[in-house]
């Protein structure tokens, strides 16, 4: 006999309570999954998934959204393009909502058409290439674009440094022609003086006769430099080994170029983000941050933007719900339509491109083995 049919001790059949319980259990909303794409095994990455962790962690806490916990659908995509493209596919079949990610403009671009053609959303924390711009109406951005970046280094060279020749490297991808271009334009445009431009290759690029050429003809007063850490720490040895001692400036990608020491002295470096903004919620922040992760050096750009996207989605969804289409078209109106976002990093506005063209640029200096900021606070 099937057990269903049994009946209560006062005789009432025991199937529709049971059968009421089946789909109430059936029909209870599960978690809000949002994607987490980025280089978590690299020193830029990691931080990221710290915070994005924290912001978890704090929105479960406190009643998650709508009632509904978010869990985090966490994929590593080692900062290559092609695992980019693998890892948006992966995020859209596990049914996420929106995607934090990814973090370097090349991955960006790579993985933006799979989020557009899933309509799904996509928000980088920290990818700045202007083709990133017309990346699709799905893809938006937290940080200034290679644009903005450039233009406030040249203006900063030009006006406060008064420097009116110099030398570009860049790294030949996306990010090195973008953040090159706009800068050269800007400083041409102020009646500056590019001696050359060269481009480079790989981690440890062969720079050598470039910086042959600049002390031979010994006419720039500055090097900029549009790569990563780890290139401007080897044109930095050669040209330091050559007697080269004019400052080396570039872009937020020379994040953590302060570790190489007295080599890093005296360069300049244009971000978005410093953990020393001196805010109510950048300092709640920067101390969550540390008591969840002591130890650990502090949240860079990538994390406080994820933090700040992901309270961003948080508000967003308990206006909207969690419908991809619905949640898009609500994350397009900030700054428009509905209120500016108030973060970490500043307020979040976006325009019809999905960028967001009033967050501030920061200039630092490297001293003492610290960034600290000398202009754009």
């Amino acid at each position: 006999m099937n057990r269903l049919l049994h009946r209560s001790r006062s005789g009432a059949p025991l199937l529709p309570a049971v059968l009421a319980l089946l789909v109430a259990c059936a029909q209870a909303p599960g978690p809000i999954r949002i994607g987490l794409a980025g280089p978590f095994s690299d020193s830029v990455g990691a931080p990221m998934r710290r915070a994005a962790m924290l912001a978890v962690e704090q929105i479960n806490l406190t009643g998650g959204i709508r009632g509904r916990p978010v869990e985090l659908v966490m994929r590593d995509d080692y900062g290559d393009p092609d695992s980019a493209v693998s890892v948006a596919t992966e995020l859209d079949a596990a049914g996420v909502v929106a995607v934090i990610g990814d973090v370097y403009s090349g991955t960006t671009l790579a993985s933006a058409p799979v989020y557009n053609a899933a309509r799904l959303l996509q928000i980088s924390p920290s990818s700045s290439a202007p083709l990133v711009t017309d990346a699709g109406d799905f893809t938006f951005r937290t940080c200034p674009s290679d644009l903005q970046q450039g233009e406030a280094l040249a203006r900063f060279v030009a006006e406060r440094l008064g420097l009116t020749r110099g030398t570009i490297l860049y790294l030949n991808d996306e990010y090195g022609r973008g953040i090159r271009s706009t800068f050269s334009r800007e400083f041409s445009r102020r009646g500056g003086r590019i001696d050359e431009t060269d481009p480079y290759l790989g981690d440890t690029p062969a720079v050598g006769p470039y910086l042959e050429r600049l002390a031979r003809r010994n006419t720039s007063e500055f090097v900029f430099l549009g790569g990563n850490r780890s290139e401007a720490e080897e044109a930095l040895r050669v040209a330091r080994a050559r007697g080269i001692k004019v400052p080396f400036l570039g872009g937020y990608a020379l994040e953590g170029l302060e570790k190489a020491g007295p080599l890093a002295e005296g360069t300049y470096i244009s971000n978005a983000y410093l953990p020393s903004f001196d805010t109510p919620i950048n300092r709640e922040f920067v101390r969550a941050y540390a008591r969840k992760y002591p130890g650990s050096t502090a949240p860079n750009q990538p994390a406080a933007a994820t933090y700040d996207i992901l309270f961003m989605l948080k508000a967003t969804m308990n206006r909207v719900g969690t419908d991809r289409g619905k949640l898009r078209d609500a994350v397009a109106e900030i700054g428009r339509g509905s209120p500016p976002f108030e973060g970490a990093t500043g307020e979040i506005a976006f325009d019809e491109h999905g960028d967001v063209p009033r967050q501030r640029v920061i200039i630092g200096r490297i001293e003492g083995g610290r960034v600290r900021a000398v202009e754009g606070l």
